[in-house]
């Protein structure tokens, strides 16, 4: 334990997620062997962000506006949503450039331990996005975890009464990796994801 304002400041890091005591010990003596304009500077930008970073209106997503830059952009296809958990899922899947939709982030997932049910998402707003008739394809791409199938198959039954087609990324064997340290979920999925290759009779 230490004295005063290093303590308190231990303390706060330890709060943020995926920080424990000794990384914000780290965090904090690093603090005090910084450059004062460093730690100025960073504490500005910690201010600025909670000052004016805010959540879409439309999608939830981080935007800067009332409409982040994804459902601001005409060319993006409004005919498809992608429902993701977390804003950061939203920059993993822009970051492959094969999605031209929009989306729709939840917040989270249904996770009873946690003390997070449907009513903690941004669930309703979902529905009011169908209501238009507009969407015609929903891809639930929450984490292949048990929260994440959870929050997907609760979904897939709210969506039942839309005319939209419902799907699900696939998920399997990751590029380079060997069959050998695969668990079964992962390889069971890739075996039901499969695709065809070639036309039949082709070598």
């Amino acid at each position: 334990m230490y004295e005063g304002p290093i303590q308190r400041l231990i303390d706060e890091l330890s709060r943020l997620p995926g920080i424990g005591p000794k990384g914000a010990q780290r965090i904090a003596f690093h603090v005090l062997a910084a450059d004062s304009a460093d730690i100025a500077r960073l504490a500005g930008l910690l201010v600025e962000v909670r000052e004016r970073v805010r959540f879409c209106q439309v999608c939830g997503n981080i935007a800067q506006d009332d409409r982040c830059r994804i459902c601001a952009d005409p060319r993006r296809d409004a005919s498809v949503i992608c429902v993701v958990e977390e804003s950061k899922d939203v920059v993993a899947i822009e970051r492959t450039r094969e999605y031209r939709g929009r989306y729709h982030v939840l917040g989270g997932a249904i996770s009873p331990i946690d003390g997070i049910g449907p009513n903690d998402l941004a669930i309703p707003a979902l529905m009011a996005r169908l209501a238009d008739g507009e969407v015609r394809e929903v891809i639930l791409a929450t984490d292949p975890n048990l929260e994440g199938e959870a929050t997907a198959s609760y979904l897939a039954r709210l969506l039942t009464p839309f005319e939209v087609l419902v799907t699900r990324p696939a998920s399997g064997l990751p590029v380079g990796g060997d069959l050998e340290y695969a668990d079964e979920v992962t390889l069971g999925r890739a075996f039901a994801g499969r695709r065809q290759i070639g036309a039949p009779g082709e070598r």
